[in-house]
């Protein structure tokens, strides 16, 4: 049976002018069903984007729901920050933790301010040490391409990393959603939902297209 209930989110991160990030998600309200909010602070990657005030825009110019993904290297002080700012998926990177009890109590505490968490891992990181924390998620960010640039190619056999997610989460009676970022497009985008991804984080696909709605369907093989 053809699944239909696969979710969209339009990254902000082939985009400079903070401007024209809150423009384009106007311009994609009522066919994204997320904007995902790239945060990086040059620390935890080599690139810095935007901060708060910008995820408060979008926030405050369009109903879109925000699907926030901070690649900061201090994620424990700035929750608060994009909580208030509108979040309604805040996820942390795992290798940000180097206490993984900071982490457990990150994703507890999101989740208490009435925001999803999210739980991303980067290709190095192998599934096995991320497991334990998955009972305490609402969301696993699978990064299928290494954070920090967009653009990128996906890297390969993500698809059977999926699986082996899918697996895991079946037997143990979870019910959290699985996100793929990196190199997603209209090529690749029916293996990861085959594979049993939920939702698909979209970039320079999408932006680069001529018809950027058109290409939100396409890519939900609508």
């Amino acid at each position: 049976m053809k699944r239909t209930n696969v979710y969209i989110s339009v990254s902000t991160d082939p985009i400079a002018d903070y401007q024209e990030i809150v423009e384009y998600a106007k311009e994609l309200q009522g066919e994204a069903d997320f904007i995902h909010c790239d945060v990086m602070d040059g620390l935890f990657v080599p690139k810095k984007t935007y901060e708060q005030t910008v995820v408060e825009s979008i926030n405050q110019n369009t109903l879109t729901m925000l699907d926030v993904h901070l690649m900061v290297k201090e994620p424990m002080e700035q929750l608060e920050g994009y909580i208030r700012a509108g979040a309604n998926i805040l996820t942390v990177h795992y290798e940000a933790f180097e206490d993984k009890e900071e982490l457990t109590k990150a994703l507890k505490y999101i989740q208490s301010r009435g925001v999803l968490a999210g739980l991303a891992f980067n290709p190095s990181t192998p599934f096995n040490d991320v497991k334990l924390f998955c009972y305490d998620i609402d969301l696993l960010l699978v990064m299928s391409v290494e954070p920090g640039a967009s653009g990128q190619k996906m890297l390969p056999n993500i698809t059977s990393r999926i699986k082996n997610i899918v697996a895991f989460r079946q037997s143990n009676d979870l019910n959290f959603k699985i996100e793929v970022d990196g190199g997603v497009n209209d090529e690749n985008s029916q293996s990861l939902i085959d594979a049993g991804a939920d939702m698909l984080v979209s970039g320079s696909y999408i932006f680069k297209s001529k018809d950027r709605c058109a290409a939100i369907k396409l890519l939900k093989r609508i």
